[in-house]
C-alpha cells in the first residue's frame, strides 16, 4: 500500500503472536493499538516498544460482544488514525475428548473464534471499505481445515472462521481491501506451548530440534508480506509450518 501509513489494531493480541506482530508493525513505522480483555497484561510490551520511541496503545475489549467491538474501532479511527490494518488472533485450542465435550464448552469455542472473528472483520470492512484501502488478518490453525481426535469444538470454531475469512476476501477484494488467512500449521515457539509441550510429554525445550518449532517473528513477517503484497498478486491464504513437520 502506497501513502501515508494508518493504524494497525490488533484484536486478541497476548503476549505470543500478537505481540510479536506489534513489534513487526510499529518497528515499521505503523501506529499500533493492541487490544484484548485485560489491557493490564499488555504493559510490558506498551513500556518496552514506547521506550524505543515507537507507538502503541492497549485497549480493552470482549471481542465476542458486539457493542465493545464497535466502540474498540471508534476510539482507535477517532484517537489513532484510520485504521489500515486489522488482525483478528483470538481464540482458545480446546482439546477435549468428544463424549465429554458439553454444549457449553462447544459454543464457547464457536463463538470466540468464528463469531467474535465475524464480528471483527466486519466492523474493520466496514471502515476500510469507506477509506477506500485496508488488510484484514486471520489467525488460522491445522483445525482450519483438518478436524482431529478431541478438537470437536475447536476445529468447527475454526472451519467457520475461514468460511467467514474467505466469503469477506471475496466480497471486500473488489473495493480494495486485503482479506489473509494465515493457516498455523504448526506449534508457535512460544512459553506456553513449552509448558504445554513439557506437560503432555515431559520433553523439554532445550530437547526440542532447532526449527522444530514456528518463532513468532517468523509468523509476524509473513503478515507484513501478506499486507504489502501488490494488487496483482493478492494471497488470501498461506500455510507456515517448520520444514520437518509432516503434512
Amino acid at each position: 500500500m502506497s501513502g501515508q501509513k494508518g493504524a494497525v489494531l490488533l484484536v486478541g493480541a497476548g503476549d505470543a503472536i500478537g505481540a510479536a506482530v506489534a513489534r513487526r508493525f510499529a518497528e515499521g513505522g505503523y501506529k499500533v493499538c493492541v487490544a484484548r480483555r485485560d489491557p493490564e497484561k499488555s504493559k510490558a510490551l506498551v513500556d518496552e516498544l514506547t521506550a524505543k520511541g515507537l507507538f502503541l496503545r492497549a485497549f480493552s475489549v470482549d471481542a465476542r460482544k458486539e457493542e465493545e467491538v464497535q466502540k474498540l474501532f471508534s476510539e482507535v479511527e477517532n484517537n489513532v488514525g484510520p485504521i489500515e490494518v486489522c488482525l483478528f488472533n483470538a481464540g482458545a485450542n480446546v482439546n477435549k475428548p468428544l463424549l465429554e465435550t458439553t454444549e457449553k464448552l462447544f459454543f464457547r469455542a464457536w463463538e470466540l473464534a468464528c463469531y467474535a472473528g465475524f464480528l471483527v472483520g466486519r466492523e474493520a470492512g466496514k471502515y476500510m471499505v469507506r477509506h477506500g484501502r485496508g488488510t484484514m488478518l486471520f489467525t488460522g490453525a491445522t483445525a482450519s481445515i483438518r478436524g482431529g481426535v478431541g478438537f470437536a469444538a475447536f476445529s468447527s470454531a475454526k472451519f467457520g472462521l475461514r468460511a467467514v475469512a474467505q466469503a469477506m476476501a471475496r466480497e471486500l477484494g473488489p473495493k480494495n481491501v486485503h482479506v489473509v488467512h494465515l493457516i498455523l500449521d504448526a506449534a508457535v515457539n512460544s512459553d506456553a506451548i513449552h509448558q504445554r509441550m513439557k506437560t503432555a510429554t515431559g520433553i523439554d525445550v532445550s530437547e526440542i530440534p532447532p526449527d522444530s518449532l514456528t518463532d513468532m517473528a517468523s509468523i509476524a513477517e509473513a503478515y507484513w508480506f501478506a499486507h504489502h503484497q501488490s494488487k496483482d498478486g493478492w494471497t488470501f491464504e498461506l500455510d507456515l509450518r517448520p520444514s520437518v513437520e509432516k503434512w
